[in-house]
């Protein structure tokens, strides 16, 4: 059984067992091309879900296509060859420079002598080494190994990048680096990426999708945008000038609204809402318009709301 054209990854009642422990749990799933956030609590099976698409893990029960190659051992190389991973430990040898890794990680992949250290040093311009390439990596910081393991991911140009914590460890302006890299290769590329992370702010930062594993089950696939949109129609509004009395004109319109901390107004509404509304509420009440965005759910509630349905049985 082949995915469809536009799947990723296509997973058929997979379940995988280590012994009675029971890691993966009857999952049927299509995960489409992109830039896709890989979300789950601890122990919910993310790392052995990779493994097994990898064939690093055979399934106990179920079958998988990664590419529309069935993902069984007479196709782990074919998978392996179009696929770029990102280990979140570690793997280096000690004693050689950081562009010798790279250039190894091209080699294995079939690229010859000289041809596989040019590439080498145009992943490792693209990731940002400067001359801290040509250091040995067991003197590199967490920054640069995090570095170096991406260049060996993609190194070989992969249809699809499985990145397990990218930015772990990274200060904030290597984090924000490594997101924008990632987010070229999702734009610019016929790359797909799947990023294993608990950090939410990444997957809403520059994921198309999110898939979320509880307990071994997956209960959603789904776009960011609409996992991020309230049930109810809202927006959230900047106003300079009274915002009281903006806020009562738009009770008095049976809406819902309330303030944040730094001045942001949610407005909600189960009949419906409009923007104009909100417009000719700013008019009567003589108050400023700074700006109106549809309202979003933070991606942490987003992750929260879905564990805890899963644990309910919802």
């Amino acid at each position: 059984m082949s995915n469809s054209p536009e799947s990723l990854i296509s997973l058929q009642n997979v379940t995988k067992r280590y012994g009675s422990f029971l890691a993966l749990d009857n999952i049927t799933a299509e995960i489409p091309k992109g830039v896709t956030g890989l979300l789950g609590p601890n122990g919910a099976g993310k790392s052995t879900l990779i493994k097994t698409l990898l064939g690093l893990a055979s399934l106990t029960e179920g079958t998988a296509q990664v590419l529309n190659y069935d993902v069984e051992p007479a196709n782990y190389q074919a998978i392996r060859r179009n696929v770029g991973y990102m280990p979140e430990d570690d793997c280096f040898i000690e004693g050689i420079a950081g562009v010798e890794m790279v250039q190894l990680a091209a080699q294995l992949t079939g690229y010859p002598g000289l041809n596989s250290l040019q590439r080498a040093h145009e992943v490792l311009d693209f990731c940002g080494t400067g001359q801290e390439r040509y250091r040995q990596v067991e003197t590199y910081s967490t920054g640069m190994r995090q570095k170096l393991k991406f260049a060996q991911a993609i190194v070989h140009s992969p249809q699809v990048l499985i990145l397990d914590e990218p930015t772990s460890g990274l200060d904030p302006e290597e984090r924000l680096a490594m997101l924008k890299r990632i987010k070229l290769l999702g734009e610019r590329t016929d790359m797909s990426v799947i990023i294993c992370t608990h950090i939410l702010k990444d997957v809403q930062e520059i994921c198309d999708y999110a898939v979320v594993l509880v307990d071994g089950t997956i209960p959603v696939v789904e776009t960011v945008e609409n996992l991020q949109r309230p049930r109810t129609p809202s927006y959230q509004v900047r106003v300079t000038g009274d915002s009281a009395a903006f806020m009562e004109l738009a009770r008095q319109n049976n809406i819902n609204s309330s303030v944040n901390a730094v001045g942001v107004i949610t407005l909600e509404s189960q009949q419906g809402l409009e923007e104009s509304e909100i417009w000719q509420w700013a008019v009567e009440a003589q108050v400023g318009i700074q700006s109106v965005v549809p309202a979003k759910i933070s991606m942490e509630d987003v992750f929260v709301q879905i564990v805890q349905g899963s644990a309910n049985g919802n």
